[in-house]
């Protein structure tokens, strides 16, 4: 029988959300500076607070918690699509 080791799996996974926040980054930068220069700061801070939950997403407790392949795959940080 194969088998499927989780704890792997899981660390797959959060390689996943740092591959697929990159690009996410990026976008999110351009519309920091954007801000900057209007000194938009409500848009700032927003920006600020979506770019730390990308930050924060690979050490999301539920990856931890999982104890399933697809619960792992239910796992979608807001903003990226991980497959």
């Amino acid at each position: 029988m194969i088998g499927i080791n989780l704890e792997k799996a899981k660390d797959v996974w959060r390689d996943k959300i740092r591959t697929a926040r990159t690009e996410k980054f990026k976008q999110l930068d351009v519309e920091f500076m954007r801000a900057v220069e209007t000194a938009d700061t409500d848009t700032q801070t927003a920006v600020a607070a979506q770019k730390q939950a990308l930050r924060d997403a690979p050490a999301d407790s539920a990856i931890t918690d999982a104890t399933t392949p697809d619960e792992l795959k239910n796992i979608q940080p807001t903003g990226l699509e991980i497959k």
